[in-house]
C-alpha cells in the first residue's frame, strides 16, 4: 500500500506495491459507465465510502450497493481500499484509506507497535484514554483495538472512531520518537504518524460539522 503523503513507510516495513491490475474490486466496478475515466473512478470511490459510513440513502444506488456488498462478502473490505487510495486526505474515501492503512500496518508490525504504544502512553495519557487499548498493550491488544476502530466505521459514531484512531497514531508516534535509536529514519517515520493523526483529527471535526464527503 502507498503512504498517505507519497512513497515511504509508516513503520519499519515498506508498504507493498498496489495490486491495481488484478483487484477484484476493479473487476466488479469496471462495467460501470465511464469506469476508466479518473473522474468516474473518483465518483465510485466517494459513493462506496459514503455507503459504508452513511448507509444506503437512494434506490438509484441499488446497482452500486449490490456490487459493494458482494465485494465485501467475497473479498473483505480491504479490497475496497484500493478505490480510495488516491482520494484527498480531507475527503471521506481519503479518510477511510488512512484507517485501513493504519490497520494493515498494525497487523504487520504488532510487536513493534505495542512496544511503541506502551512507551508513548506514558507521555500522552489523555490520548491513551481516547485510544482505548487494553492494559497491558501487547501485540494482541493493539490489533484488537484497530479492528474495533474499523468496525466502528459501519456500526459506531464515525467521528469518535476517527478520534480513537488519531489518538492511537499519536501515541505510537510519541513512543517511536522516544525509542528512536537510528536517528533520522525513525524520527521521520514518527512525524509521518503525527501527520496521519492530524489528518484524522481534522476529519473528525469535519465529520461533526456534517461536512466530510
Amino acid at each position: 500500500m502507498r503512504s498517505w503523503s507519497g512513497s515511504g513507510t509508516i513503520g519499519r516495513v515498506t508498504a507493498p506495491t498496489p495490486r491495481r491490475p488484478i483487484l477484484p474490486g476493479a473487476k466488479l466496478f469496471e462495467s460501470l459507465p465511464g469506469a476508466h475515466d479518473p473522474a468516474a473512478v473518483a465518483e465510485v470511490a466517494h459513493r462506496t465510502a459514503e455507503l459504508l459510513v452513511r448507509g444506503a440513502r437512494s434506490s438509484d444506488d441499488a446497482d452500486v450497493i449490490a456490487r459493494v456488498v458482494k465485494l465485501a462478502d467475497d473479498y473483505g473490505l480491504d479490497e475496497l481500499a484500493d478505490l480510495w487510495s488516491d482520494a484527498p486526505a480531507d475527503s471521506l474515501p481519503g479518510t477511510l484509506w488512512r484507517l485501513y492503512l493504519l490497520r494493515s500496518w498494525v497487523h504487520t508490525s504488532a510487536e513493534d507497535v505495542s512496544r511503541e504504544y506502551d512507551t508513548g502512553r506514558k507521555y500522552a495519557e489523555v490520548h491513551a484514554v481516547v485510544a482505548g487499548v487494553a492494559d497491558p498493550p501487547g501485540p494482541t491488544e493493539v490489533k484488537d483495538m484497530v479492528d474495533a476502530v474499523l468496525r466502528g466505521v459501519a456500526t459506531g459514531d464515525f467521528a469518535t472512531t476517527l478520534d480513537r484512531a488519531a489518538a492511537f497514531a499519536r501515541i505510537v508516534a510519541t513512543g517511536r520518537a522516544h525509542l528512536a535509536d537510528d536517528g533520522h529514519d525513525q524520527v521521520r517515520s514518527a512525524s509521518r504518524l503525527v501527520e496521519m493523526a492530524d489528518q484524522l483529527q481534522v476529519a473528525a471535526r469535519t465529520e461533526r460539522a456534517g461536512q466530510l464527503w
